[in-house]
């Protein structure tokens, strides 16, 4: 008998039940449906994640001031001053491995346009600052060495923040004059937009401004001390953890540390977050797709219950069949061949809707969600493999029946 007639038999008897066949064939299919899908979304969160921190900087470390203490309690990082402005000129003028040096001083507070006012985010920082977030002005310029010198009213704007005061994210600002504390500044750009940051936030409400101007117009200085945070750009990603501990080692000298006090500092290195993240996502969509892949085995299952009760009830036509002249590996091939049929066939299925939940959930949720062609591979290659197996048994007991006991059969 030839695999063309073999295979012609084999979708007869699986037509003759197709709701039942179809059932069968339910475990395959929600199976490779799964597994594609789990995948996929897996994917597509440890993508976003890499995406989210590629738009902050892998080779950026955030140095954060010391901790306050009162009464007893003891406040976190950045609660006390300890950083200077000769600090942060010694990070970038001693240390080989760090390529840029910058402070953001933060405040929130009311900006308003002519028509619209706008609760955000003011930053006073340096041109390094954009350097290190590799940020760029869409429209207009980003402000220069020359308007920290002169302490320029110049500010650059998120996107978020020209929706808000403009009424349109098209609308180019440019020129506009803004107030920020009742101080106008003239808006010399636009960034580019970033999105949401790791933790949510939107990193295009923000107002950029000179340092310089900040100290003298919005929050006032400390004279030496830094009212805010230091941002390092390290020469490269691969000389991050290098710069990070050549900074520990010049500020504790700087500051005086004794060799078995604390730092009265903390950095924190994003390359080492985005590292863990990105780990524990992979880890979680492995271990999403291992337990999708048990419905295939539970599909399997199905598959072997199923061709064992049409050996029981196909038994006569076995026997018949074997009588006439039907060697044991026909019936073997054909009942294999079944098998195989509804676990392909479940395969061919489960692909399709898995790659349509993948499309939907990238709509859904605005993500860039890969689906790899060798994840497909290996689910139908799977399924089919789940078949062959789970179908054996059967197939090997109606191959050894006998063609007498199959004829009596009633």
């Amino acid at each position: 008998m030839s695999a063309s007639q073999t295979l012609l038999i084999a979708l007869r008897a699986l037509l003759r039940n197709k709701l039942r066949s179809f059932l069968t064939m339910l475990g395959i299919i929600i199976g490779v449906f799964a597994v594609i899908a789990m995948v996929a979304a897996g994917d597509g969160a440890t993508a976003r994640v890499q995406s989210l921190f590629a738009s902050i900087g892998t080779n950026m470390l955030i140095v954060l001031p010391g901790s306050s203490q009162r009464g007893g309690a003891l406040g976190d990082f950045g609660t006390q001053p300890t950083l200077t402005w000769d600090d942060l000129k010694a990070i970038h003028d001693d240390i080989p491995s760090v390529r840029y040096a910058a402070a953001i001083l933060h405040q929130s507070t009311q900006v308003q346009s002519e028509e619209h006012n706008w609760n955000t985010s003011v930053n006073g920082t340096s041109p390094d600052y954009f350097a290190i977030r590799d940020w760029v002005a869409t429209q207009g310029s980003l402000f220069k060495q020359s308007d920290l010198d002169g302490q320029s009213k110049a500010a650059v704007l998120g996107q978020t923040v020209v929706i808000k005061l403009f009424g349109s994210p098209t609308f180019d600002p440019v020129g506009q004059t803004i107030r920020i504390n009742n101080v106008p500044f003239q808006v010399i750009g636009v960034l580019e937009p970033k999105g949401q940051s790791v933790q949510g936030q939107d990193n295009d409400n923000v107002v950029f401004i000179p340092q310089t101007t900040f100290q003298s117009k919005i929050q006032g200085g400390l004279q030496k001390f830094i009212n805010g945070t230091l941002v390092i750009g390290a020469s490269s990603e691969n000389n991050t953890a290098r710069a990070q501990s050549q900074i520990t080692a010049l500020l504790r000298d700087r500051h005086h540390i004794d060799p078995t006090a604390e730092d009265d500092f903390s950095i924190r290195n994003l390359a080492e977050i985005a590292s863990t993240l990105t780990s524990a996502m992979k880890a979680l969509a492995l271990l999403l797709a291992a337990i999708a892949a048990v419905s295939l085995l539970v599909g399997g299952i199905g598959i072997m219950n199923i061709m064992l009760v049409s050996v029981t009830e196909r038994t006569r036509e076995i026997g018949l069949r074997m009588a006439i002249g039907a060697k044991p590996r026909h019936i073997l091939n054909q009942f294999l061949t079944e098998s195989l049929v509804l676990a392909a066939s479940g395969g061919i299925i489960g692909t399709t809707c898995g790659i349509a939940a993948t499309q939907f959930m990238a709509h859904r949720f605005g993500w860039l969600i890969p689906i790899r062609p060798e994840v497909i591979a290996v689910a139908v290659g799977f399924s089919a493999l789940v078949g062959v197996s789970f179908g054996l048994f059967p197939a090997r007991k109606a191959s050894r029946l006998d063609p007498i006991e199959g004829l009596r059969y009633e």
